[in-house]
C-alpha cells in the first residue's frame, strides 16, 4: 500500500482513492463489492465521512490489510486538524509548569489572556528573557544560595520588588546617611506608629523601600539588592505581621547595604530566623546578629535573662522594654529565639503593624497595589 502521503495532512480516503486507482476499480464497482450504497464510498473518498469501525473492518478485508490500519489513519488525520489548538495547550500547560501564572495573574503583574502568544510575551517581558528555559536576567535568579535553592515564586517576587522600587523616590545614598537613618529609626523602635515613618526616613538616605506581598509557599521575609551602584533597595514582604519580625527583618537587611552587598548580586532572605545556623551562610549569620544588636543589646539582654530566669513576667518584660527603648514585643521576640519563653505567651503584646507600614510605603499586595499610594 502506498504510504507516502502523511495522513496529518490527507484524509483517509485519499489512501482509499489511491488502492481503488491501482486495482482501476470505480467507486461505484467497489460498492458493490462491499455491499454498501455508493454514497458512502463517494464521502469516505472526498474525506466528507470519518471511518466507523465497520468501515475499516470492511476495508480490511477488500484489502487484506487490518482494520487497525485504517483506525490508525483516521485518527491520525482527526488528530492532525486539532493540533494546532493541541500545540496551544502544550505551551500553556509548559508556562504554567515553569511559572506562577495563576498567582501572577491574581497579582495583577501580567494581565489575563486567552491568548497562548500573548501570555508568554508577558511572560518572557517580565522576567527579561527570550526563551522559557532560559534564567531571568535578574542577577540572582541564575544563582542557587548555599542553603536554600531559590525559586520561581521567589523570584517573581523580585522581579515586582526590582520594578517598584525604580518608582520609589530617594535622595543620594552615602554610607554616612545610613548611619544617621539607623539612628533615627532607633528613635521609632518604642511605638507601633512609629513604623509609619520607615519609609521617609530610608529615602532622606538614599534608599529606597518597597512593601510586596510574598506569593504562597515562596516563605520569603525580605531583600537586599541595588538598581545600580549607588541606588541601593530594601524589600519586605511583611510575611509575619508582629512589630519584632519587622525590625528585625528591616534591620537585617540594612545590615546588607551597610556592607554593600546586593550591588552585583542580590541577596533574598528566606525564613530569618527560622533557618538552622550551620546552613545559613556567614553574611547571613552577621546581619542577624547585627540587628538583634541594635534593637537590644546583647550585653543588655544577656543581663535581663540573668536577672529574671526562668520566670518572665509580662510587667519585667514591660520594664525592661521601656528601658531599651523599645516595644516589648521585640524583647519577647528575642526570648522566643533563644527558646526562653514559649511561641504562644504573651501573644497581646505581639501587635500587627502591616496597615500602618503600608500606608506609608509603596506596596503591592494586601489587597492593594503600587497605584494605590501614588494616588493618595
Amino acid at each position: 500500500m502506498n504510504a507516502r502521503i502523511p495522513a496529518e495532512v490527507f484524509p483517509p480516503g485519499e489512501y482509499l482513492k489511491d488502492e481503488l486507482e491501482a486495482r482501476n476499480w470505480t467507486q461505484v464497482e467497489f460498492a458493490e463489492i462491499i455491499g454498501k450504497d455508493t454514497r458512502l464510498v463517494y464521502e469516505v473518498v472526498n474525506g466528507r465521512r470519518a471511518i466507523t469501525p465497520e468501515t475499516a473492518v470492511i476495508l480490511g478485508e477488500a484489502f487484506g490489510t487490518s482494520p487497525e490500519l485504517w483506525m490508525n489513519l483516521e485518527s491520525q488525520y482527526q488528530l492532525s486538524k486539532v493540533r494546532s489548538k493541541e500545540s496551544s495547550v502544550s505551551k500553556r500547560a509548559l508556562l504554567h509548569s515553569q511559572f506562577p501564572v495563576r498567582d501572577m495573574v491574581k497579582r495583577g503583574w501580567i494581565e489575563p489572556t486567552k491568548n497562548v502568544d500573548i501570555l508568554e510575551k508577558q511572560i518572557f517581558s517580565y522576567f527579561g528573557i527570550e526563551k522559557i528555559f532560559e534564567a531571568p536576567t535578574f542577577q540572582h535568579a541564575a544563582k542557587k544560595r548555599a542553603y536554600s535553592e531559590t525559586s520561581i515564586q521567589q523570584i517573581a517576587w523580585l522581579c515586582r520588588a526590582r520594578a517598584i522600587a525604580s518608582s520609589a523616590p530617594a535622595q543620594k545614598y552615602t554610607a554616612a546617611n545610613l548611619v544617621k537613618a539607623i539612628g533615627e529609626l532607633e528613635g521609632e523602635l518604642e511605638y507601633v506608629d512609629g513604623v509609619r515613618n520607615v519609609a521617609s526616613i530610608l529615602s532622606k538616605a538614599g534608599i529606597r523601600f518597597v512593601i510586596v506581598e510574598a506569593l504562597p509557599k515562596s516563605e520569603i521575609d525580605g531583600a537586599c539588592f541595588w538598581l545600580d551602584k549607588s541606588k541601593p533597595v530594601v524589600a519586605m514582604s511583611l510575611r509575619f505581621n508582629r512589630v519584632d519580625n519587622f525590625w528585625h527583618t528591616l534591620l537585617h537587611e540594612l545590615d546588607h547595604v551597610k556592607h554593600k552587598e546586593g550591588v552585583e548580586q542580590p541577596v533574598i532572605d528566606v525564613n530569618i530566623l527560622g533557618g538552622e545556623l550551620d546552613e545559613m551562610p556567614d553574611i547571613e549569620i552577621r546581619a542577624n546578629k547585627a540587628a538583634a544588636e541594635l534593637l537590644v543589646p546583647n550585653d543588655e539582654m544577656t543581663g535581663f535573662i540573668a536577672r529574671v530566669n526562668p520566670s518572665f513576667s509580662e510587667s519585667q518584660i514591660i520594664g525592661f522594654a521601656r528601658r531599651m527603648g523599645v516595644h516589648p514585643s521585640i524583647v519577647i521576640g528575642q526570648l522566643q529565639h533563644r527558646g526562653l519563653i514559649h511561641w504562644s505567651h504573651f501573644r497581646k503584646r505581639l501587635e500587627k503593624i502591616r496597615e500602618q507600614v503600608t500606608s506609608s510605603t509603596l506596596t503591592d499586595g494586601f489587597g492593594q497595589t503600587i497605584n494605590d499610594l501614588i494616588n493618595r
